[in-house]
C-alpha cells in the first residue's frame, strides 16, 4: 500500500510537471493561463503532500496571478472598452506589413486570400498597442464580401473580429445591404457570435 501511495504521488508530481512544460509553449494566452493554472493547483497538492512548503508558497501565489488574469480575459473577451477597431486603408505600411509578417498563418485559415485591392474597407482591431486581428472586406455590389477575418494566434481563444460587426450600423450607411463570409475559411467563428450570422452553404450571412 505504501508503494502504491508512494506511486500515486510520483505521478502527481510528474503531472503537474508536464502540466507547466506544456504551458509554457502555449501562444494563446487563454490557454496559456488555463494549463498554468492547472498545472500550480497540482504541484501545490504535491508540494503540501511532501512538506516542501516554499515550494507550496510559491505555487500559491503563481495560482493567484493565474486566476487573477484569467478573470481579467474572461470579463474583457466581449468587452468594446478593452479593444478598439481602426479603420485604415488596405494599402497603408502598416497593414500591409502585418499581412506579411502572418502570410503563412493567414494562408492556414484563408487558403482562398489573395491580396488587397485599393478599394477594400481595412480594419485592425487593436487591444491597446498590439494589433490582435484584421478584417478586409470588398464591396460586391450591396454585398460586403469578406475576404479576410484573421486573429493573431495569440488571441485566438477570443473573437476580436466581432467588435468590427457591432459596426453594421456603418457598414449599412455605406449601402451595404448584406454580410458574407469567405467561402473556404477555416474554423469559422460566427456561429458563436449570436450577431445575427447564419449558415448558407460554405460561407456564414449577415443581414444589415
Amino acid at each position: 500500500m505504501e508503494w502504491l501511495s508512494d506511486t500515486w504521488l510520483d505521478l502527481l508530481g510528474w503531472l503537474g510537471s508536464a502540466l507547466l512544460v506544456v504551458s509554457l509553449l502555449q501562444t494563446r494566452v487563454l490557454r496559456f493561463r488555463i494549463l498554468n493554472l492547472a498545472a500550480c493547483l497540482s504541484l501545490v497538492l504535491f508540494n503540501a503532500l511532501i512538506e516542501v512548503w516554499p515550494m507550496v508558497a510559491m505555487n500559491v501565489a503563481t495560482s493567484t496571478i493565474n486566476v487573477f488574469f484569467l478573470t481579467r480575459l474572461l470579463r474583457d473577451r466581449h468587452d468594446e472598452s478593452a479593444f478598439h477597431v481602426l479603420q485604415v486603408e488596405p494599402r497603408d505600411a502598416y497593414f500591409q506589413h502585418f499581412l506579411v509578417v502572418h502570410a503563412a498563418d493567414i494562408e492556414k485559415f484563408h487558403p482562398a486570400f489573395h491580396g488587397t485591392e485599393p478599394d477594400d474597407l481595412a480594419f485592425q482591431v487593436e487591444k491597446g498597442d498590439e494589433t490582435v486581428g484584421v478584417v478586409l472586406i470588398r464591396r460586391e455590389g450591396d454585398i460586403a464580401q469578406v475576404q479576410l477575418d484573421y486573429v493573431t494566434p495569440r488571441f485566438r481563444d477570443f473573437s476580436p473580429g466581432e467588435f468590427v460587426w457591432r459596426r453594421t450600423p456603418r457598414l449599412r450607411e455605406r449601402g451595404f445591404r448584406k454580410v458574407v463570409t469567405p467561402v473556404g475559411m477555416v474554423n469559422p467563428y460566427y456561429d458563436r457570435l449570436g450577431h445575427g450570422f447564419r449558415r448558407e452553404g460554405d460561407a456564414y450571412v449577415l443581414d444589415l
